[in-house]
């Protein structure tokens, strides 16, 4: 199974040019998007993103992730094997949450490097084809070359921000493991717990752990984003009850 996690959109032709790539190299393999609407040019949010929704998926996935702001410059790409699952992508910070949570890390230089690469489009020409030949079990030790570890690291601490704004205007955070009589504030806003949407009155904002164990704030049926101006970036507090 090949996974799709980019800040690519779902309006131009991006994601279309890549799966054409990956049916040309892969053809047997289900191509899945997971998201390509990862917070633009935002390779931070996009790493707490990604580690989140890893475990959700098979050994032996393997991900084509591109958040990207630096390509075509000298920045590295890499291979990264973290948890049983294969990583594909730019050595800028986006992968290494995944690494530091995951065991049996092993890491890859991509040295190979096509014919034919547009300088703004590696997630085509480059991350697409090695990750068609991993999803095909045909490990390119030809192209690659062992890596210690990764140029860019970021914090893998949960990120106490708003990371990610749904369509519904759920305002997705890089906090884990908080427990049900934590208060919440953001944005001036202080946020009561909830199990789920039916167990509050509608249009009241409240908390909740997601379906991928990040905090989550939103309103039943209505946008948190756009009652509360929650914006990508903003930070979230967690006030535990002594």
């Amino acid at each position: 199974m090949i996974v799709l996690f980019t800040d690519f959109g779902s309006r131009d032709p991006y994601i279309g040019q890549i799966k054409a790539r990956l049916t040309e190299h892969a053809p047997s393999q289900p191509v899945v998007d997971l998201l390509n609407e990862v917070p633009d040019f935002d390779p931070v949010a996009g790493a707490h993103l990604l580690a989140a929704f890893a475990s959700g998926f098979p050994s032996g996935t393997v991900f084509l992730a591109v958040v990207d702001p630096c390509v075509g410059t000298a920045r590295g790409a890499i291979v990264v094997l973290a948890g049983g699952r294969w990583f594909v992508g730019p050595d800028n910070g986006l992968l290494s949450v995944t690494a530091a949570r995951s065991e049996g890390v092993k890491i890859w230089r991509i040295d190979w490097c096509p014919d034919a690469l547009s300088p703004t489009f590696h997630g085509r020409d480059l991350f697409a084809v090695i990750t068609a030949e991993i999803a095909r079990g045909e490990f390119p030790a030809d192209k690659l070359a062992p890596l210690e570890k990764l140029a860019v690291e970021f914090d893998a601490r949960d990120w106490p921000c708003v990371i990610y704004i749904d369509h519904y205007g759920n305002a997705w955070t890089g906090m884990r493991n908080v427990p049900s009589n934590a208060r919440v504030t953001a944005s001036d806003k202080t946020f009561r717990h909830g199990e789920s949407f039916g167990f509050v009155e509608r249009g009241e904002g409240f908390w909740f752990m997601n379906s991928v164990g990040l905090l989550e704030l939103a309103v039943n049926r209505g946008s948190a984003a756009g009652t509360f101006g929650l914006k990508l970036g903003d930070p979230v507090e967690v006030h535990l009850s002594e």
